[in-house]
């Protein structure tokens, strides 16, 4: 079984608990979930799910890129929503992120998420590039 390294970005928010932003397992990125939190700043962007999808997806981007992968290399998402009549709105910030590729999704609502977040998003990606 290949090795499993964590994987770090500071252009992401740090772990707030006992887990790592992603997991690479040989080609297999599995990033845990982000919440719109700016990592420059430290504020949660979530004026609205548009913006608040917009940056937990940039936050996935950052951790991946640090794993050597890109948006590109995502298989699968899992999008948490605290309102699922947001779901419109997230789905159109989502596609415009996205454009043709089009990842396995699931979408759920669940009662909170951390700090307030209306949003949160996990991954798992397969690098295709060396």
């Amino acid at each position: 079984m290949p090795s499993l390294e964590p994987v770090r970005s500071a252009s992401a928010p740090g772990a707030i608990g006992p887990y790592s932003q992603a997991i690479r397992c040989g080609d297999t990125v599995f990033c845990s979930g982000q919440i719109p939190l700016d990592a420059e700043t430290g504020e949660l962007r979530n004026e609205n799910i548009e913006v608040a999808t917009r940056q937990c997806l940039r936050n996935l981007q950052a951790v991946l890129a640090a794993a050597g992968c890109s948006a590109s290399d995502i298989v699968k998402t899992t999008v948490f929503l605290t309102d699922l009549k947001e779901f419109p709105q997230m789905n159109a910030a989502y596609a415009a992120f996205f454009g043709t590729h089009r990842p396995a999704r699931a979408a759920v609502q669940v009662a909170a998420l951390p700090a307030g977040a209306r949003v949160e998003i996990d991954c798992i990606a397969v690098r295709t590039q060396s």
